[in-house]
């Protein structure tokens, strides 16, 4: 038998998909500066028996995903199926745990809990029934009737875990369901569902979980689809083959970890803010990374055991940081060329290391002319400035500018990133009370 019937074989023994979704995509319109697209041609399937996690930074359109899948919101093309039948709106079939806990403050935890068999029409009898099963298999027999607010943070999700399985769903949603926890509590209630998931004592046939955190998807799931930004795509999908329970120090853990790693920053040959930062010259979209912690990780990187260049998971796990945390501050370096980032590894440029060995006045001087040669808003309103007899301008000027390429919200966002680069460079200033950018500090 030939190599292509043997996969063709192997396709057709799998178990039909429960979730399929096929060129899905979804776009807000901004009016006149065009439409913001989020998410862009996804396809993704979810089949009977496995957890599948939606890997990848804020803003790359998981969330979005998973709340067209819940049938939360249509998505502006492309379809999406529940056994086989569109989504067209919620479903029972399709339980959601969110980030928030989404509790009702006057309502004790049975009551939260049977809030979805009420809406069901499930009689009390029945409800408290179920309720009570529920709140057993979570761990928080004895609460039924605590309010929320004697409750912590890692028993109020699992309130909100117990509400989705009361309603005995299909399919289990989970979006970043650890992210407001504790380290210490989002490790517990992780290692509780996956050992109540491995014994089959949930009533649910899969998950999809979306996630920003590596370990926390390699530790959990059986796929793994990595998001790429600006806008939202499958750029991998890793299967994850290690038995449960998976050990974090084991060999294939960490190398599974560094290859996520080296692909989430891998390049592809565009010029390095695409997918980072997007946009171009003055419309390029900026993070709010602050100077302290640009600053910061210059010299963790430069100082021991690194010595200028350091793997990302290693030094994520050591400063305790996260995707979210860790790459918008690594990118913003590599922005303004302090930093090289690929591989899985970040590297300090020429400009980096001096930085690093740099007195305060050295390194702002330093900061002002890497902003000034790679980044084009902050040389344009300083243009502006120079040009002005008065060496003054409003900061509504340059806002109603980035709105012609971007959102409302990415224009403050963007301004107010690149003005506190500007003060930390002393390349130019910002009055607040007046809203306007002068020159009033800079020689």
């Amino acid at each position: 038998m030939d190599a292509v019937s043997v996969t063709r074989r192997a396709e057709a023994t799998k178990p039909a998909p429960i979730v399929s979704a096929r060129q899905v995509c979804q776009t807000y319109d901004k009016g006149a500066s065009g439409s913001l697209v989020v998410l862009d041609n996804v396809d993704i399937e979810l089949r009977p028996a496995e957890i599948v996690g939606l890997l990848g930074r804020s803003g790359s359109g998981k969330s979005t995903l998973l709340r067209a899948i819940a049938g939360l919101i249509r998505p502006s093309g492309g379809t999406i199926t529940f056994e086989g039948e569109p989504v067209t709106g919620p479903s029972s079939g399709v339980a959601v745990v969110f980030q928030s806990f989404a509790l009702f403050p006057w309502l004790t935890v049975l009551e939260n809990v049977e809030l979805g068999l009420e809406a069901q029409g499930v009689l009390p009898v029945e409800r408290r029934k179920r309720a009570l099963a529920a709140i057993d298999l979570i761990g928080l027999d004895g609460f039924e009737s605590a309010y929320p607010k004697e409750l912590s943070g890692g028993m109020r999700q699992r309130v909100g875990l117990a509400r989705a399985l009361v309603v005995h769903p299909k399919v289990l949603l989970m979006d970043e369901p650890f992210s407001a926890l504790d380290v210490l509590t989002a490790e517990t209630l992780r290692t509780d569902l996956l050992d109540l998931w491995c014994e089959g004592r949930m009533p649910i046939e899969a998950i999809l979980m979306v996630t920003h955190n590596i370990e926390e998807a390699v530790l959990m799931c059986d796929r793994i689809l990595i998001f790429g930004s600006n806008p939202g795509r499958v750029i991998a999908e890793i299967r994850v083959d290690m038995p449960q329970p998976r050990d974090r120090l084991a060999p294939e853990f960490r190398v599974l970890v560094e290859d996520i790693y080296a692909r989430m920053t891998a390049r592809t040959g565009t010029p390095v803010h695409e997918g980072f930062f997007p946009g171009s010259g003055i419309a390029m979209s900026l993070p709010r990374v602050s100077t302290n912690l640009m600053a910061g990780l210059i010299e963790a990187i430069a100082a021991e055991p690194y010595k200028g260049e350091a793997d990302l998971p290693p030094l994520a796990a050591g400063l305790h940081l996260e995707i979210d945390d860790l790459f918008p501050v690594a990118e913003t370096l590599q922005l303004l060329r302090f930093a090289d980032l690929e591989g899985g590894d970040i590297k300090l440029t020429a400009p980096g290391l001096r930085f690093a060995g740099s007195n305060v006045d050295e390194r702002k001087h330093l900061f002002a002319q890497q902003l000034a040669t790679y980044v084009p808003l902050a040389t344009h309103i300083r243009r502006v400035l120079d040009e002005r007899p008065t060496h003054k301008a409003p900061a509504a000027r340059f806002r109603d500018e980035l709105e012609d390429h971007m959102s409302e919200d990415y224009a403050v966002t963007t301004l107010k990133a690149v003005t506190n680069w500007a003060r930390y460079g002393e390349y130019f200033a910002y009055d607040e009370i007046a809203d306007l950018f002068t020159l009033e500090n800079p020689s």
